[in-house]
């Protein structure tokens, strides 16, 4: 007995809501079977976009980056604890246990990474500075800060099939995290668990109203209905990509649009890596695993194959009894070594391209009218075995360098020359990744450096980061995903670079004053104040702009002696007097650096036990003009900016430190970091 398909609803304007009619069946990728019902007809696109923008906008830029970054950090810790029930469903897309690792813990991993390098490369703040100030006034009075703020309106995600939790959760915590609240918009056929996860994240009651609405069926009218302040995102085909970037609402308002698309990303054998090496075995392996995860409807997966022309037969030969084994099944099936694709339609589409490029090509392992299987129905499940070609005249043929199959699919090319290689994988026009196998420095880098300008992302392969490489097709949060051309043009994640993308940069010019108070950041130039030394201030107490200006500490010869026997530091400009006056840079011996930062602690520090919990660090150390026996120094040590740490009992703290001489000339320049106790004495 099965249990009666599911009605997908859409999250809009504060409610769960079925789109009008019984739905649209989408079926069970593996058996042919009606999973879900799908429809969105009816319901009202630019009201859930205003309830975004009036409701879920407002109540996001209450908080601070760190607060959003903390309510990932929860959901995700809790969609974790849920990750079974995903899998269960995840089934019904075709994709086995294995294959839905990247996709639902890789997704969840996504986001908990976006939620840890907030907390740490961002401010506490709700509005981020980005770069130095610049001083636009010899007199320092008139100064300039690029300040990023989030953007007003909704970010729209428009996402494909063949990652339906990984696909969203990677969008979704940049754009939150900048304050942004999102539209989820999953592909119909594996919406079904993309929906899932949006009722368990809301479930939790963790993201504020407003912040996440999805939609399960047709975008209808939904991008007549954007303006300049939302940002719209695309992941899928080229064509339908190309044709959401030219909506005359996105063009009309220049909205921000991103697009990731299909691309023929190439992997290529380097000459040095021959059968009997490391990189050789390595890359077979990478190929097949590239071309039999998700059944090879991966964006990143590896369509062309780049093998130097002596290497040929051999790649072919090793390829086909790998692929040999990987006979498509259920994906609940232990046994199971490849799921289905994620539809009849699919595989019908796949078998056409797979026509076309033979007609440049030849088909030298499987046969992609016939199916074989472990276990399931070969007709009813969207099950298709994977498909080896080999293009005899890569440089002139067109069709596997043009045409994606988007399955168990790729095509084998030879080459001659480094040169040869780069011009090969050129032809893509564009892709995601490209990936390099070699143990040769020299191969590695002419290849790379050539990639770069057509390629979002190159990987390095060789036998030194076997264990630990995460693989060709793998995208990762700290790193950019897309790539130009036929790519998109486009990119996501990439760290807190993903983050940007959903704020608005301005240049704000006034007085250091004026900028300090909007940036709740000291600005050299801006009012400080004196009395009780700041170290002895909690957060509680301690403010932007409280400053502490040091006695004076005269360096003597016996100070610099002492420092260089004393470390070791005996280099000759601090040691001896003719090689020093020698130098271009000095008029005679110097102190170190290093002591002019020691003495400089000394001078600022109070000693006695209390708020200031620890000194993680400096940043920007600028040594700027030779300190010479008989000079003095002073400190001038202000706060310039606090980070209260959520769900801690410290914050952290860094001060502006400069360092200068009797003349009034800076030596010295640099931001001291300390960890500092939100309340002193410490609570219990």
């Amino acid at each position: 007995m099965t249990n009666d398909p599911r009605r997908l609803q859409s999250y809009i304007e504060g409610a769960w809501r079925k789109g009008n009619g019984e739905g649209r069946p989408v079926l069970d990728a593996a058996t042919g079977a009606v999973h879900a019902l799908i429809g969105a007809e009816g319901l009202d696109m630019a009201a859930a976009l205003d309830w975004g923008r009036a409701v879920g906008g407002p109540a996001l830029r209450r908080y601070t980056t760190h607060e959003r970054a903390m309510m990932l950090k929860a959901v995700g810790q809790k969609l974790m604890e849920q990750k079974a029930d995903f899998h269960a469903e995840s089934l019904h897309t075709g994709a086995t246990p294995r294959d839905a690792l990247p996709d639902i813990e890789g997704g969840i991993g996504t986001l908990l990474t976006f939620a840890s390098k907030a907390r740490k490369e961002l401010p506490n703040a709700r509005v981020i500075p980005e770069g130095p100030v610049e001083v636009l006034s010899k007199d320092g009075s008139f100064v300039g800060q690029h300040v990023l703020t989030p953007m007003l309106g909704v970010a729209v995600h428009i996402n494909a099939f063949n990652f339906p939790v990984w696909g969203m959760l990677e969008k979704i915590a940049p754009a939150l995290i900048a304050g942004m609240p999102c539209l989820v918009k999953p592909a119909s056929g594996t919406a079904y668990l993309t929906e899932l996860v949006v009722r368990r994240i809301l479930d939790m009651g963790i993201l504020p109203e407003g912040a996440l609405q999805v939609l399960c069926g047709s975008v209808g009218d939904l991008l007549d209905h954007v303006t300049e302040q939302d940002v719209v995102t695309f992941t899928g085909s080229a064509a339908t990509g190309r044709k959401l970037r030219s909506h005359p609402a996105i063009v009309q308002n220049s909205v921000r649009f991103t697009m990731e698309a299909d691309s023929l990303n190439a992997s290529i054998l380097a000459p040095d890596a021959g059968p009997g090496t490391a990189e050789f075995d390595l890359f077979v392996r990478e190929v097949f695993r590239e071309m039999t995860t998700k059944a090879g409807q991966k964006c990143t997966a590896i369509r062309r194959i780049l093998v130097p022309s002596d290497h040929e037969q051999a790649v072919i030969e090793a390829l086909s009894a790998q692929l040999a084994k990987a006979v498509p099944g259920l994906p609940g099936d232990e046994a199971t070594r490849m799921g289905a694709l994620a539809s009849l339609d699919d595989r019908a589409s796949v078998r056409e391209k797979v026509a076309r490029i033979a007609q440049e090509a030849e088909i030298v392992f499987g046969d992609p009218s016939t199916v074989t299987t472990s276990s399931g129905d070969p007709e009813a499940g969207a099950f298709m075995n994977p498909v080896l070609l080999r293009c005899a005249s890569p440089l002139t043929a067109r069709a596997p360098h043009d045409i994606e199959a988007f399955g168990p699919v790729a095509t084998v090319m030879g080459y001659e020359g480094v040169d040869q290689a780069m011009a090969l994988a050129m032809k893509g026009r564009g892709s995601l990744v490209s990936s390099v196998f070699t143990n040769d420095e020299g191969f590695a880098s002419d290849l790379t450096l050539g990639l770069a300008p057509q390629h979002g992302r190159v990987l390095i392969g060789n036998r030194d980061s076997a264990r630990s490489s995460t693989g060709h097709g793998a995208p990762l949060a700290p790193l950019i995903h897309g790539g130009p051309g036929r790519a998109g043009g486009g990119e996501e994640m990439g760290g807190m670079r993903g983050v940007k993308h959903f704020m608005a940069r301005t240049a704000v010019q006034g007085t250091p004053r004026m900028l300090s108070a909007v940036m709740g950041r000291w600005v050299p130039g801006a009012p400080t104040q004196s009395g009780e030394h700041p170290f002895r201030k909690s957060l509680e107490t301690l403010r932007i702009g409280d400053q502490l200006v040091t006695e004076r500490r005269e360096i003597t010869r016996e100070d610099v002696e002492h420092f260089a026997h004393f470390t070791g530091d005996t280099f000759y400009a601090h040691m001896d007097e003719a090689a020093a006056k020698a130098n271009p840079f000095f008029d005679d011996r110097v102190a170190h650096g290093y002591l002019i930062a020691s003495f400089a602690a000394g001078l600022f520090v109070q000693p006695d036990p209390g708020p200031v919990l620890a000194n993680y660090g400096v940043d920007d150390m600028r040594f700027l003009t030779p300190v010479y026996f008989g000079d003095s120094l002073q400190v001038q040590l202000t706060c310039k900016e606090i980070t209260p740490r959520e769900g801690s009992v410290y914050g952290e703290v860094r001060w502006d430190c400069r360092v200068s001489n009797q003349n009034d000339k800076v030596v010295a320049q640099y931001d001291v970091l300390t960890m500092v106790a939100k309340t002193w004495p410490l609570e219990a």
